[in-house]
């Protein structure tokens, strides 16, 4: 009988890649279909090592119309934990996906580990209200968010919402979302995926890619007319992963389109007034 070789060389004794390292920097969003959640969920499905900085609790409520209740996390806990994720994985995470902050402070805290922390990925969502809000809390935020994270952004992921917001510009065609993706790059610097989703009329949910040299447009048949709790999410962390394993940003899109699709087409119903985009929907 012969034994299998246990040389160095055999396959078996290979050591593996290690993974890329990748930062989610997020809300906890309670009933796990949005936020650090759907992030975490995303990074493990595309390979990734995920990491999970919070910055508020967020649980809906269903005793009034399911706005948001929003609990942010202290600024100097926001602050360790940076510190302990890039004292501890800075050398090797390059990529950091920016999910809901949700108030001035907590941007400020943000932004002062981005200028620090040298990310050579900045993927921001720019969740600009958070449902439930006050009015001028919530204007306050979104105004801190364009001076000081929007800059440090790398690619940028708005919905039709938000990128009507970042623009100044109506979006109510493919067209008009084009001209917003452009004027959002203009504004940033940043590769930009503008998500008209199912908000544009039409079979298809369209989305617009541009970085200041390619425009294309992304779409795949609509599954239903209803948008799908952590899509928005889903689709950033996804572009994060796939740029911390060497995509372009273009093939980094596609990606996430791809994935997110499939997810939204196996999402997990519940017992609220919207679906849950599930992660595992590419299986």
């Amino acid at each position: 009988m012969t034994l299998a070789s246990t040389d160095s060389q055999s396959p078996a004794a290979a050591p593996a890649l290690a993974p890329a390292v990748v930062l989610t920097i997020a809300g906890s969003e309670a009933t796990g279909g949005a936020g650090a959640q759907a992030d975490l969920k995303t990074f493990q499905e595309l390979g990734v090592f995920g990491i999970a900085n919070l910055t508020c609790i967020v649980s809906f409520n269903p005793n009034d119309n399911w706005n948001h209740r929003f609990v942010p996390v202290d600024q100097q806990v926001i602050a360790d934990q940076l510190e302990a994720t890039t004292a501890a994985y800075g050398p090797v995470l390059d990529a950091v996906k920016i999910g809901m902050l949700g108030s001035p402070a907590t941007i400020n805290t943000v932004a002062t580990a981005l200028s620090s922390a040298g990310f050579r990925h900045v993927v921001l969502d720019p969740v600009l209200i958070c449902k439930g809000q006050e009015p001028g809390h919530a204007l306050d935020t979104d105004l801190a968010l364009k001076a000081q994270i929007l800059p440090l952004a790398t690619f940028v992921t708005p919905n039709h919402f938000e990128a009507e917001s970042l623009s100044g510009l109506a979006i109510t065609d493919v067209e008009s979302l084009k001209a917003a993706a452009i004027r959002i790059h203009e504004l940033s610097g940043a590769a930009v995926l503008a998500k008209g989703g199912v908000r544009l009329s039409g079979p298809d949910a369209v989305d617009v890619y541009y970085d200041g040299e390619t425009l294309e447009v992304l779409s795949a048949p609509k599954v239903g007319e209803v948008a799908v709790s952590g899509a928005g999410c889903s689709l950033a962390a996804a572009v994060t992963a796939e740029l911390a394993k060497g995509a372009s940003p273009l093939e980094a899109a596609r990606t996430a389109k791809e994935f997110v699709t499939a997810g939204i087409r196996n999402r997990v119903a519940s017992g609220a007034p919207f679906d849950a985009l599930w992660q595992g929907g590419p299986r």
